[in-house]
């Protein structure tokens, strides 16, 4: 990652682009039912932002089950850095982030925050609201762009629900089926006595099969901001811990298109 601003370090920065300036960004919450695609979009969007240049800091809140090994090889980061290092500090400061960030060696402007494959919970000493939104607020002094890949069960997991209320903009991803409507109608009352904008939140409809037509989503969903169309190739990455390849099949052409109107609509870019 190119820390372009008051960096600690940079990456290969090349003169021309010490003046480059960046889009103004934010911070983005994903999250929706289990098997969503939460992981997925979030992945997706900080690759397209990292293609285009822009700095992003991609955070992956899930400390039951890692997504590091689902996202590129181990061999693609450098050095081996653990979210639970950050939650653990009694205050989260901008250089503890950066300290603990794991680089994408094949892209500069990417980096992530996560828990290592074989962590969990309980690897780490219990961490407090305090912490988590310390996190939130130091990192948009580390990257433009933040994407936090939250959980789905907001009740057990602190991180996501204060992402789910700091955040500037929050994709609620939901599949076009009754049980994925039906989780998310018993988390969102958790969220009502706290700082929850509903206003800020864009309704997803993600994992769209062919013959789930725009008048079956709204139907089930009601208006949705975007539709993900389903991709067996995203899926092939997903399960080869590859997401992070570029898509070339004809048939992910409509889901790469949806990510990019993401990135325009949220972003800017």
């Amino acid at each position: 990652m190119n820390f372009t601003r008051n960096s600690l370090f940079q990456r290969n920065l090349e003169p021309e682009e010490d003046n480059r300036s960046e889009p103004e960004g934010g911070v983005l919450a994903v999250w929706g039912s289990p098997a969503s695609g939460k992981t997925v979009v979030s992945v997706k969007l900080a690759e397209y932002l990292a293609r285009k240049k822009h700095n992003v800091l991609l955070i992956f809140a899930d400390m039951t089950t890692p997504p590091l090994p689902c996202i590129c090889a181990s061999t693609d980061l450098e050095g081996e850095k653990s979210l639970g290092s950050i939650l653990a500090a009694t205050h989260v400061t901008e250089n503890l982030i950066k300290k603990n960030c794991m680089f994408y060696k094949k892209n500069d402007y990417l980096s992530m925050v996560g828990m290592l494959k074989g962590e969990n919970v309980f690897t780490y000493p219990p961490y407090e609201q305090t912490q988590a939104a310390e996190l939130i607020e130091q990192a948009r002094d580390v990257a433009p762009f933040v994407i936090i890949d939250c959980t789905s069960t907001i009740a057990s997991d602190i991180l996501s629900a204060v992402a789910l209320m700091e955040a500037d903009t929050v994709l609620r991803l939901v599949n076009c089926d009754l049980k994925s409507i039906s989780y998310l109608s018993s988390q969102l009352p958790l969220l009502k006595d706290n700082k929850w904008d509903a206003d800020k939140q864009l309704k997803v409809a993600s994992n769209v099969k062919q013959q789930e037509a725009s008048s079956h989503i709204e139907q089930v969903l009601g208006n949705v901001a975007f539709q993900i169309p389903y991709s067996s190739e995203v899926e092939t990455q997903f399960l080869e811990g590859e997401m992070l390849g570029e898509l070339c099949l004809k048939e992910s052409r409509a889901f790469r298109k949806e990510i990019e109107k993401i990135g325009r609509e949220v972003f800017g870019v």
